[in-house]
């Protein structure tokens, strides 16, 4: 199945169909190379689409997600697990393998991840109130990286942790774990957060997928940190499909 027909199928056709023209979409997948200009341009339309208020009450389950590749069989394994909140006790975790169908290109890995990870979601039995991604929401050139491409196209609250900075301007926070600094556009406009979780280690990149707040981003990724610098649902979503890629 082609990553526009996963998408597709993600979310009712006449809604999904309002946020990308399935044939645009096609195409860019079919295009060989992508064209780079055609996929930043849906990044733009589809920015306006991202809510960055909580789209919750109360917060009772979380998930991680995240991608290991198969090179030589070009496949994706998406893998993502939900904890509740904020125990962290395990729930649920499912997998899927998918067919890379777009290439690694900075600042466009939502087009090439995820369709792995909208296709892994629907497999979940407990929905989580917030999904974690292992990567950028808002804290993005474009501000629509794949935990915005993720929560708008599935409609879901969705937020960002990244080991690195993909773009923006910040200064270091300080050596306290819950310390933290802005991470700012070109602009001056707030994008994202830097967050210290562990003393003496970098900190983490913590930015707005959809629905849901930077502040609550933030306690979020705090709260579920367990002696490490990453937060325990995309550091054991790593670690999940590490073992799923060696078994494959």
């Amino acid at each position: 199945m082609s990553c526009f027909m996963l998408l597709n199928s993600s979310v009712p056709l006449e809604k999904y169909m309002s946020l990308i023209d399935e044939n645009r979409l096609k195409n860019l997948y079919e295009s060989d190379p992508p064209l780079y200009s055609e996929a930043a341009a849906i990044q733009k339309e589809l920015k306006d689409k991202v809510v960055s208020k909580n789209g919750f009450n109360q917060i009772k389950t979380i998930a991680g997600a995240d991608i290991a590749i198969l090179k030589n069989e070009k496949k994706l394994i998406c893998g993502i697990i939900v904890f509740s909140y904020p125990e962290l006790s395990e729930i649920e975790r499912v997998w899927e393998v998918v067919d890379e169908e777009f290439p690694y290109i900075p600042g466009l890995l939502a087009f090439r991840e995820g369709p792995a990870i909208i296709k892994t979601y629907k497999k979940l039995k407990v929905r989580p109130d917030v999904l974690i991604l292992d990567g950028q929401g808002t804290a993005h050139p474009r501000g629509f990286g794949i935990a915005c491409y993720v929560g708008v196209l599935l409609n879901i609250p969705t937020m960002g942790i990244a080991k690195k900075k993909l773009y923006g301007d910040y200064q270091d926070p300080q050596d306290i774990p819950g310390s933290y600094e802005s991470l700012l556009s070109k602009s001056g406009e707030q994008i994202g957060v830097v967050l210290k979780t562990k003393a003496k280690t970098k900190p983490v990149f913590v930015s707005v997928g959809h629905r849901i707040d930077l502040s609550t981003s933030r306690e979020i990724a705090l709260t579920s940190v367990r002696g490490y610098r990453i937060p325990e649902p995309t550091r054991l979503a790593d670690k999940y499909v590490a073992e799923l890629k060696r078994g494959l």
